[in-house]
């Protein structure tokens, strides 16, 4: 009978096989890997812009919390405004006046200013106000840091004022100090204050025809303004300026809130906002947007 020797090594054929085996796994593993890592770079991506685009809504959200609601306008361009409520889709600028929320918590046990005005005080007339509840020491020293040292509330020239809530039945929104272009811009509905004591608010240039019960305090503008080119822009906020002393937002502070911004929309359905935030990785080419309410 014959024997078969054991064999030590593989044939050619096995050898191809195995060869081919191993290349076809090979592939498809390298495959698989890719679209883990692209995946992965994607999700990344996708949570970094969404991380960054939520933060900026809030800060927005934030300060558009404590806004003078009558007070809010969009612009075409750093000239020409309307009421948010009558804008388009065109304008691209958010401005508004927000009132002094930090004054207002005052220290936990007393606010700075109260909101409420002593109608029936022999101390409230058309040119001062008696603001019972009130520590205006605190206001003053919150609104004088926040404003790195330009408002300040003791000053005869206080550049600090403020707005009734109570509005005319013809009313303007220009006559909050926006900029139209003209050399010459009203106010007739924000009143320029001095503190007196602890609770008395003195007018110090026009004073109301009519003071009604309940006020805000307010010592700057607001502006959300897309800066850069289509598709690409920076959102930059500023503040720190006041209309009704003839400043403009370029005569403010500012800070860019979000780079690399595709869209930025805004509208008002009665007193509530909805704001749209578009934001380009240019280096993934991804875009994240979301959108916020704010009340």
């Amino acid at each position: 009978m014959k024997k078969f020797k054991n064999r030590l090594a593989f044939t050619m054929i096995e050898m191809i096989f195995v060869i081919i085996i191993l290349g076809i796994v090979a592939a498809i593993g390298s495959n698989i890997i890719s679209k883990i890592y692209k995946s992965y770079v994607y999700s990344r991506s996708i949570n970094t812009l969404q991380t960054k685009t939520e933060l900026a809504l809030m800060q927005i959200s934030k300060f558009l919390s404590y806004r003078i609601k009558n007070s809010v306008i969009a612009r075409e361009d750093r000239t020409d405004f309307k009421a948010l409520n009558d804008a388009n889709g065109s304008y691209t600028i958010l401005e508004w006046i927000g009132y002094n929320n930090e004054g207002f918590e005052g220290n936990g046990t007393n606010p700075g200013w109260s909101g409420f005005v002593d109608l029936d005080s022999p101390e409230t007339n058309q040119t001062q106000i008696k603001t019972s509840g009130s520590k205006l020491s605190l206001a003053e020293q919150n609104i004088y840091a926040l404003s790195n040292g330009e408002v300040n509330l003791s000053s005869p020239n206080s550049s600090a004022a403020i707005i009734f809530d109570g509005l005319p039945n013809d009313f303007n929104i220009s006559q909050y100090g926006w900029d139209d272009g003209t050399t010459h811009r009203n106010h007739d509905y924000v009143f320029r204050v001095q503190k007196d004591g602890s609770d008395i608010l003195k007018f110090i240039e026009n004073k109301p025809s009519t003071v009604y019960e309940h006020y805000k305090l307010v010592w700057s503008a607001y502006a959300i303004v897309p800066e850069g080119k289509k598709g690409d822009k920076n959102l930059t906020f500023y503040y720190n300026f006041r209309p009704w002393m003839d400043e403009n937002d370029t005569n403010g502070s500012h800070a860019v809130l979000m780079e690399h911004v595709t869209t930025f929309k805004f509208r008002q359905i009665g007193d509530t906002m909805r704001l749209k935030l578009c934001v380009n990785n240019p280096d993934a080419n991804d875009t994240f947007c979301k959108e916020e309410v704010v009340f």
